[in-house]
């Protein structure tokens, strides 16, 4: 096959262009593999998302996750977390700020996992 032939990447998959809401995986050297470490929104963000890897098998910090910031009557309640997996497989969590647990679901939608927080993220 011709170089002239090759299909061509969509702009949008430019790492250097992601959505705003989009952030790039965290360094490895940020792991946070246990809830009881988890004390900011930052070290919230990785531990979700290496949960959402490790439930797929997926490669750590190889994939974007995007968060939404979840409000009501004008207050932040949460945040919904989506990793964007290969083959547009997407794992979602999402953050009760008020019970200061993460509910995890699989790629078919399905809980997975229910997680209270010991510490309070600032």
């Amino acid at each position: 096959m011709s170089a002239a032939t090759l299909p061509q990447a969509a702009p949008s998959s430019n790492p250097e262009k992601l959505d705003p809401c989009m952030y790039p995986p965290a360094s490895v050297s940020n792991n946070i593999e246990s809830p009881a470490e988890v004390r900011t929104l930052d070290q919230l963000k990785n531990f979700v998302h290496i949960s959402l890897c490790r439930k797929e098998n997926l490669l750590e910090h190889h994939f974007p996750m995007s968060e939404l910031e979840l409000m009501q009557n004008g207050n932040r309640c949460g945040y919904q977390f989506v990793l964007h997996g290969p083959r547009s497989v997407k794992l979602a969590a999402v953050w009760a700020e008020p019970s200061n647990e993460i509910l995890f679901y699989d790629a078919t939608g399905h809980r997975f996992a229910r997680i209270r927080l010991p510490h309070r993220v600032s």
